[in-house]
């Protein structure tokens, strides 16, 4: 083994700059009496989600999984009365490795009472450029404030595809990838893979640099966030993602509060992952419960803040803001 082979990923001048972040995102939410709290990392079940796979881990002969995200844990806190609340902490995906993904990373997530996923966009917005304030001090770069945009899906779909992804049926979706992209024979089965193929191929490259809001996904996209009518009176989710210079960023939710409902998107989901060739998971029933007894109105996001990093002190890999990326550690 070489010296290359043990080293950390990360020099001590970036390591001394997720410190201050870290410290930094925490004064932020003690300003605002947001409750820091800590979640299990190994749950019993994993996100539902076809396109999330959690890395699983045997425990005395029965299976758990790593988790991608404190979601379901915190939703029950919320239920149980916490008000509102934020993590800092690592989270595991398998499978994602790459210039922007690491298996093994520091998510931060929060839940806001009382305020939906336009109301908390802001917040988000204040984190991010404070953030970007501080780094750029620290590395003695010139103080310029981040171009912050807010669009809906629809907007960005008509601007750069000139097609309603809200009316759109799959054909004219497909017919919009065989336009813009050279894939083969390669056909959609459903409107959401054709849509994500659409925005991840064709709008993101394009997206100009700064803070860029994308709210009102299409139903079809709504996850675990509720449903609403838009000012064209169509149906859509109302979840944002936010990009930072290109990058995604963050995702957010107006959360969902009917847990009938919600039972109905993990079966939808699972049905979604057998299609795919994918394991069914279990249905966290500790999380149903707790949406019975009653998820008080509130609105919460996700953000990597790895790729905060790896975006604002201008690394080109996101091993380079890690102490060690997974494959040395």
């Amino acid at each position: 083994m070489t010296e290359a082979d043990w080293q950390p990923n990360a020099n001590f001048e970036t390591l001394r700059l997720r410190a201050i972040l870290n410290r930094f995102i925490r004064e932020f939410f003690h300003e605002r009496s947001v409750l820091e709290v800590e979640t299990p990392l190994l749950a019993q079940h994993p996100v539902s989600d076809p396109y999330i796979e959690c890395l699983p881990c045997l425990h005395q002969g029965k299976n758990y999984h790593l988790q991608s995200s404190p979601e379901y844990a915190m939703k029950r806190l919320l239920a149980a009365g916490s008000g509102d609340i934020y993590s800092l902490a690592k989270v595991f995906r398998a499978g994602e490795s790459g210039r922007r993904h690491n298996v093994e990373f520091t998510m931060l997530e929060w839940y806001r009472l009382g305020l939906d996923d336009h109301q908390l966009m802001p917040e988000l917005a204040e984190l991010v450029c404070q953030a970007a304030r501080l780094i750029a001090a620290q590395l003695s770069l010139p103080a310029t404030e981040l171009n912050v945009k807010y669009l809906s899906y629809r907007e960005v779909f008509v601007e750069h595809l000139e097609i309603d992804p809200h009316e759109a049926g799959l054909p004219e979706l497909q017919q919009c990838i065989d336009q813009y992209l050279d894939m083969g024979d390669y056909r959609c089965e459903d409107k959401s893979t054709a849509l994500d193929i659409l925005i991840s191929q064709c709008i993101e490259p394009k997206l100009s640099n700064g803070l860029l809001f994308i709210y009102d996904y299409p139903a079809c996209q709504s996850a675990l966030a509720r449903l609403a009518q838009n000012e064209h009176g169509q149906l859509v989710a109302r979840r944002f993602e936010v990009f930072l210079n290109g990058m995604e960023l963050a995702n957010g939710y107006w959360e969902l509060q009917d847990a009938q409902e919600q039972r109905q998107r993990f079966v939808a989901d699972n049905q979604q992952r057998q299609q795919s060739g994918l394991p069914q998971v279990g249905i966290d029933e500790r999380l149903l419960a707790a949406m019975e007894r009653g998820l008080p109105e509130c609105a919460g996001v996700a953000l990597g803040v790895d790729r905060l990093l790896l975006q604002l002190s201008k690394a080109q890999h996101i091993e380079e803001v890690l102490s060690f990326a997974w494959s040395r550690a």
